[in-house]
């Protein structure tokens, strides 16, 4: 049996896609049975594993490329340094740092992107609340496996601070998509319509997102 992620909803239709971390997310109508769900995949099987060995030969290739590290959508050269910091600098051309300790590294690596986000990120979600009118009550910043953001049901919103490796527009995308989830609880018509009366050209960062997420995963 493969292993897959379900996601139930309203939904009439049963549809399977690989995400960017190579996983099997299947949606399905919240009374399909399991059994009928596996038969599904069980037919689908050898386009799952085509397409997950696509993804992850692409995920490979990025991992194995340390020469370079995204700042808002920009991919900047990396110096690595014999001084003895276990701290991540960047001057604005280049990022700065002793990568010997791969462990070590990566944590004062997310440290840093995390911080960023919340400068860059954070006063334009109440920038565009403000503008708009929408109430957000919490706002918490931390790394998502599989998604870039959400909205819970007292409009909390959570972001995924490896966003901020994205261009701008991508970062403004989730967090337009997140604040019209504060009054459509939903993905209808209503709620993209609203989205575009924000953000009138958001297909092409959600697009963007979509053929570019993997990269931002490879931490």
């Amino acid at each position: 049996m493969l292993n897959n992620q379900i996601i139930r909803s309203n939904r009439k239709t049963l549809s399977i896609s690989i995400n960017e971390n190579a996983e099997l997310v299947v949606r399905a109508p919240n009374r399909m049975s399991v059994q009928k769900i596996q038969d599904f995949i069980n037919e689908k099987e050898n386009w799952i594993k085509r397409n997950q060995s696509l993804i992850k030969a692409r995920l490979k290739d990025t991992l194995e490329d340390q020469n370079t590290l995204l700042y808002l959508g920009t991919p900047f050269p990396v110096t690595k340094t014999d001084k003895d910091s276990k701290k991540i600098t960047f001057n604005g051309k280049e990022f700065i740092a002793n990568f010997e300790d791969k462990e070590k590294s990566t944590i004062s690596l997310k440290t840093w992107y995390k911080n960023k986000f919340k400068e860059v990120a954070v006063p334009r979600l109440f920038y565009f609340a403000d503008k708009h009118n929408l109430q957000v009550n919490q706002v918490r910043i931390k790394e998502q496996r599989t998604l870039w953001g959400s909205c819970s049901s007292r409009n909390n919103i959570n972001l995924n601070f490896l966003l901020i490796m994205a261009p701008l527009k991508v970062i403004d995308y989730v967090i337009i998509h997140e604040l019209v989830h504060t009054i459509h609880k939903n993905h209808s018509v209503n709620f993209w319509n609203a989205v575009e009366a924000i953000m009138p050209n958001y297909k092409e960062a959600k697009l963007w997102l979509k053929e570019n997420g993997y990269k931002l995963r490879t931490l």
